[in-house]
Formats: C-alpha cells, structure tokens, sequence
C-alpha cells in the first residue's frame, strides 16, 4: 500500500489533474486571482501556468511531499514568486487575514476535514478578500446522487481520499462565506464524478466562525 501511495498514486493524480478538458476551468479560477494567493491543494503545480499577471505572489500548500516535488519543477517556470509549504489545509501556519485570494481546484474532496480547511481560508484571507473555486462534487440527479454515496466509500480507498458525494457549496456556505458566483454544470465523462461546482466566494460579515469539533 505504501509503495501505491508514495509512487504510483501521485503520479496518477499528476495525470488526471493535466487532463485538456480542465484547463478552461484553470484559466477562470486561477487566471482572475489578484494579489497574495494562497493556493489549497496545490498538488504537482498544475495551476501555476494560469495565473495572470494581477498574481503578485503564490503559496501552494499541499500534504504530499512528492506531489510537491513534481509542483517544483511548475515554481521554477513561473514568473512571479511562488513557496511551497507541506502542510495539511485544517491547520494552516499564516497568520490572520494574511491573502488576498484563496484559490482551490479539486481538492475539497480530497480533504479529510473540508470544513475545517475552509474555516482556516476563511481565517487567512483579508476582509476584502476572494475565495475562488472549482470542485467535483454531489450531482443533483436523485440516481446519481445513490451511485455517489454507494461508491465513494471504495472510491476514496482507492483515489487518495476523494469523496465523490460532498455538497462543495453547502461546505463553503457553512464555513463563513457568502457565495457571490456559482455555475454548477456535468464535465464530459461518468456522471457520479464529473458534476463541477466553480464560482467565488468572499467572508461574510461577523466573526470568523469557530472550527467544527475533531473527531479524535
């Protein structure tokens, strides 16, 4: 399991993720983002080549050492400073209100706490600032929806912890976002993995809610 995990799982997400049909997503969520970005998730660096010019600064976090390793290589091509930190999203090192835009592409479902991971977003981003999204997702087709709930239990043993079966917009929602664009729509492919959520997302007003108990 461990050689599947270290060396033939990262490589297989490095693949999925640089499939031609995601890069018009890409470019919209990462190519508008502004300022200090933090990226969620950032994986082997797929993103990277979207970020426009508005893009001052990039910091990627992502738990997998080897899919960061992949990610350097993406760093030393981009024009504009980016860091790489392994670091799981629930408990981020910045301090408060700290980034002007928070950018995360298909990596809530991967999360093992995805409320806990937008809490910490919401906590490092400025006031004024953006969350930008794209995530696969619960269909809203009834018999999908039972494939989706029936599957992901293997599914995720299997695809690096990938639920198939998370309401991405509840999730931001709850987290202490207002959703200010959101177009849900099916990719080509199975329907129980190609439902898409994209959109941005800025805090809502009041205090930063508190992070959802741990399951310990």
């Amino acid at each position: 399991m461990a050689i599947y995990s270290h060396h033939i799982l990262p490589r297989l997400i490095n693949w999925v993720m640089g499939q031609a049909l995601l890069a018009e997503a890409r470019s919209r969520v990462a190519g508008e983002a502004r300022g200090r970005v933090l990226e969620i998730g950032i994986g082997s660096g797929r993103n990277l080549p979207f970020y426009g010019a508005a893009a001052e600064e990039i910091v990627g976090v992502d738990p997998s050492a080897e899919l960061l390793a992949m990610a350097r290589h993406a760093a030393a091509q981009s024009p504009r400073p980016v860091s790489l930190v392994e670091q799981t999203a629930e408990r981020l090192p910045f301090e408060d209100d700290s980034f002007d835009t928070v950018v995360v592409t298909w990596s809530l479902c991967s999360i093992p706490d995805p409320s806990a991971a937008l809490t910490e977003a919401r906590r490092v981003l400025k006031p004024a600032g953006e969350l930008r999204f794209v995530e696969h997702g619960l269909a809203p087709a009834p018999a999908v929806r039972r494939w989706q709930h029936r599957l992901t239990p293997l599914w995720s043993r299997c695809s690096g912890g990938c639920h198939l079966d998370r309401k991405m917009d509840d999730l931001i929602r709850a987290a202490g976002f207002e959703i200010t664009n959101l177009t849900e729509s099916h990719l080509p492919g199975p329907k129980i993995m190609t439902f898409m959520y994209e959109g941005t997302a800025v805090p809502s007003g009041g205090a930063t809610p508190p992070p959802p108990p741990r399951a310990w």
